[in-house]
């Protein structure tokens, strides 16, 4: 008998706006990866995200294990876009004192 040998691609594709994610699911490469890297095994990322396919958690784990440079440089970016979209979310909705406003609308609304 012959193993047959070949190599699988990472089952990763890049959205419209460029956010990387695992093919054919919603969930992320940043997901996979901070899962992975908080200590998470395949198997409960599996369980976190039922949407994916334990062969393809391990495929996207080896994938950042051959590309950790570049990976870290794709997340580095996607949390300063992220920083970025907080601050201007912030600045037109600022979160000083919603609690405080929401409650007052309760009472008002009594």
């Amino acid at each position: 008998m012959t193993l047959a040998i070949a190599l699988e691609p990472a089952p990763i594709e890049t959205d419209a706006y460029g956010v990387v994610r695992v093919s054919k699911t919603r969930v992320t490469l940043d997901t996979v990866v901070t899962a992975f890297l908080e200590g998470c095994t395949p198997e409960e990322i599996g369980e976190q995200y039922p949407s994916l396919q334990l062969p393809d958690i391990y495929l996207v784990i080896g994938y950042y294990l051959r590309h950790r440079d570049e990976v870290h440089t794709y997340l580095s970016e996607r949390q300063r876009q992220a920083n970025i979209i907080q601050q201007e979310a912030e600045q037109r909705f600022n979160p000083i004192g919603i609690r405080d406003r929401l409650l007052a609308r309760q009472n008002q609304s009594r």
